[in-house]
């Protein structure tokens, strides 16, 4: 009886045991006897999904804008924005007012070194207002902030703190209804340790600056940028977006995707200024007039650019 008891006991995890075994060890023959997983599956993928997407180059398409003016400005070492009678030429913690007609600087601000002002940026002038992109760079944690100036006085109006983001805010306008801001990393100081400039993006945010959407840069424009970044960006009346770096008298031309994460490449026009952050002149319009910097020359420096053709703009598939 003992012995029944014990066998009555055993039986029932045996037998599972056992199932279990058997189970194995037929799944396991059926494996060594077929093909690899992948070949079970039928082919239902067409030869062309397997086709690589065409990657553009760097292409210019024979686009130069033509030299208009340039003003020496003292100080304007980082940007420079415009309205309908002046420019701004913009350093890292200095504003200088010129006349358009005459370059005659009229008003000035600076702030204090090692004040709250560390790294004024790219800007524009909307409603009468002189809206500048901030950042601490080179310190770490990264941190940006939007600073908003009177444009006939320059007295300072209001401030929005981004806080720490990954990325120094380099530009940002409004367009279409949303804010638009481009925080950028480098390849050297100032960016958060185990990025690169590959991480700059482009924000698309709602009036209380919430993120709603973003997008890497195109691979050939983040290549031309060698070790810096974005420095300068700004919408066109003809929908595209408008790019310069640090260093090369260069205007990159992108647009929104259709599909996907990163920026659609266009065209490049070729600049008589050297990167940095630029401007439209709206009030020059039909004119496509901007106002950009030569760091070199210490310049300010008035081009037009010519519109982009509708042969460069189809698209390549």
């Amino acid at each position: 009886m003992q012995n029944l008891a014990q066998r009555q006991l055993i039986s029932p995890l045996s037998d599972s045991l056992q199932r279990l075994l058997i189970g194995l060890l037929c799944l396991g023959g059926a494996l060594s006897a077929s093909e690899p997983l992948v070949d079970l599956a039928p082919d239902i993928v067409s030869p062309e999904a397997t086709l690589t997407a065409p990657t553009n180059a760097l292409t210019r398409d024979g686009l130069v804008a033509k030299e208009l003016a340039r003003w020496s400005v003292q100080g304007a070492n980082q940007g420079v924005a415009v309205d309908n009678e002046f420019f701004y030429g913009v350093g890292n913690f200095e504003i200088g007012k010129h006349r358009k007609d005459t370059g005659s600087r009229v008003a000035e601000w600076t702030g204090l070194q090692g004040g709250p002002t560390i790294h004024l940026n790219g800007g524009h002038v909307s409603e009468g207002q002189l809206i500048l992109a901030h950042s601490n760079y080179p310190q770490l944690p990264m941190a940006s902030s939007l600073e908003v100036f009177n444009a006939q006085t320059l007295d300072p109006v209001s401030t929005h703190s981004f806080g720490i983001r990954l990325g120094s805010l380099t530009w940002a306008e409004r367009y279409d209804g949303y804010w638009w801001a481009c925080f950028a990393n480098y390849n050297h100081r100032g960016t958060t340790p185990g990025f690169d400039n590959r991480w700059t993006h482009l924000g698309k945010f709602d009036d209380n600056w919430q993120l709603i959407e973003s997008w890497l840069f195109p691979s050939q424009i983040v290549e031309a940028w060698g070790q810096s970044s974005s420095s300068g960006g700004s919408w066109g009346d003809d929908g595209l977006l408008y790019l310069t770096g640090h260093d090369k008298p260069e205007l990159y031309v992108v647009r929104l995707p259709q599909m996907g994460v990163t920026l659609d490449f266009v065209t490049t026009i070729s600049v008589p200024f050297e990167g940095q952050s630029w401007a439209w002149d709206r009030g020059a319009a039909p004119q496509r007039v901007i106002y950009g910097i030569s760091r070199k020359a210490k310049q300010v420096v008035v081009a037009e650019i010519p519109a982009v053709p509708s042969a460069v703009l189809a698209p390549s598939n």
